[in-house]
């Protein structure tokens, strides 16, 4: 059920077409940091009190923390309430998607979720609350929504007005200004079976610079960089992808290279977007899939539908542990939901249908939006048929010591293989470097060759 009070009467009171395109009022903007979150959730809780108040999220790390550990969870002493079940899932319907309901079906005796207490844990540093504020009087969409201007650093849209800000909002998250990401993605059988694709990603996110300028960034159309260089297996190690993404999309579309190590060759690769299939990714997951979206809006149709409380994936420290090996985590048909953390919160909910004229594997996507983070939560993806196909869930943590509120593993569930993509499997390697500041050298085709040299 959605709920249309508050907020979102208000967002909904403003027409809900994608092109809707003005900035708020400064009225509005001040009930960031009062009324509403620095970023825009409602900071009261819900009625009935299993959603807390906002009251700044996690602002240090727990004793005993060190840089470079993997996250110690904050809530050692959580229990669970109570599971969610294939056999009790209907008792909790209003608070579900019709994606995981799908799970609940198609692994009835397996499938489970584990209920904690809600912890609106997500933070961000000052700088971003404080640019966000800016943003929401001066940021608005171009093109149709296909890029956007008069924002940098902070979220662009504090309080969307149609669902293309909210989905930016996503896309133009604050996940730190760099970051070198170790770990890599499994492709599970039926059975359990997997091979392990190792990744070494850097990330430099110019959008999210202390410092960056709306001005500026649209004048050189540069949002971030992506490199990922693939570690393993031995058949692919040395394989590299780089990604340029722009903020003016239709000025100029995102530009990609790949290095192939075996041809010892580099390949200008523009088909890196939308549907294309994902790298390595046994073909569950187009390239638009990562990171829950990514990429140009302009194939769809974007529809803000209100707000929803929901079970998520939420404070995921256990299944973020070193002390958890892969073959843990990994199971057949889905992950260990002994490791899973799941708690209700409020979510903004996307449809997204795909214009008529054009193509996509997903005719219908349904995303679920934290209200603190703008992380996307799950999407649920539906066939040509209007059949759901695909079910992409986040577990989230708060890295505490940026903090950012973001994934520690990316699970997508195809219904029709009965198979899932675990991506950011990083239990066994070196945490996630948030410290690193690398040169926009390093992010270029010259630079990748001689790197794949």
């Amino acid at each position: 059920m959605l709920r249309k009070a508050g907020l979102i009467a208000a967002a909904l009171s403003v027409a809900l077409s994608s092109t809707a395109m003005a900035a708020v009022s400064q009225a509005e903007a001040d009930k960031l940091g009062n009324s509403l979150t620095p970023l825009g959730g409602e900071a009261a809780a819900n009625a009935d009190g299993s959603i807390p108040a906002y009251t700044g999220g996690i602002t240090s790390a727990p004793a005993g923390y060190s840089a470079g550990d993997h996250h110690p969870d904050p809530y050692p002493g959580d229990q669970v309430l109570f599971e969610i079940t294939g056999q009790n899932y209907k008792e909790y319907a209003d608070f579900l998607s019709d994606g995981q309901k799908k799970l609940f079906e198609t692994y009835p005796d397996t499938y489970r979720m584990p209920v904690y207490e809600s912890r609106r844990s997500a933070s961000n540093p000052q700088f971003v609350y404080d640019a966000t504020k800016a943003n929401a009087t001066r940021a608005s969409l171009i093109e149709s929504g296909n890029g956007i201007k008069g924002a940098a650093t902070g979220i662009p849209f504090p309080v969307p007005q149609n669902g293309l800000e909210a989905i930016w909002n996503h896309i133009l998250r604050y996940r730190g200004q760099a970051v070198q990401r170790f770990g890599g993605q499994a492709a599970v059988t039926s059975s359990g079976d997997y091979n392990l694709i190792g990744f070494d990603e850097k990330l430099l996110i110019k959008y999210s610079n202390e410092n960056a300028k709306p001005e500026e960034l649209e004048e050189d159309n540069i949002l971030f960089f992506f490199k990922q260089k693939i570690t393993e297996p031995a058949r692919l190690a040395g394989d590299i992808l780089l990604v340029k993404e722009t903020v003016d999309q239709v000025k100029e579309p995102r530009e990609a290279w790949k290095y192939n190590t075996g041809r010892k060759r580099l390949n200008r690769v523009p088909q890196i977007a939308y549907d294309t299939p994902g790298t390595e990714a046994d073909g569950l997951r187009t390239t638009d899939d990562f990171d829950m979206y990514n990429g140009s809006p302009d194939r769809y149709n974007w529809e803000l539908k209100g707000k929803k409380e929901m079970y998520v994936a939420y404070n995921n420290y256990k299944l973020h542990s070193d002390q958890v090996k892969y073959e843990d985590i990994l199971q057949p048909n889905h992950i260990n939901p002994d490791l899973t953390r799941w708690e209700k919160h409020r979510v903004w909910v996307v449809e997204a249908t795909l214009k008529e004229g054009l193509r996509h594997i997903y005719q219908k996507r349904v995303f679920f939006l934290d209200e603190d983070s703008w992380q996307i939560q799950e999407a649920d993806m539906y066939d040509k048929n209007g059949e759901l196909y695909r079910v992409a869930m986040t577990y989230g943590v708060n890295y505490y010591d940026v903090p950012t509120q973001w994934s520690t593993l990316d699970v997508y569930h195809d219904l029709n293989s009965r198979r899932y993509l675990a991506i950011g499997l990083d239990n066994e390697e070196k945490m996630y470097d948030f410290t690193i500041q690398p040169r926009e050298a390093e992010f270029t085709s010259q630079a990748l060759r001689r790197e794949g040299r």
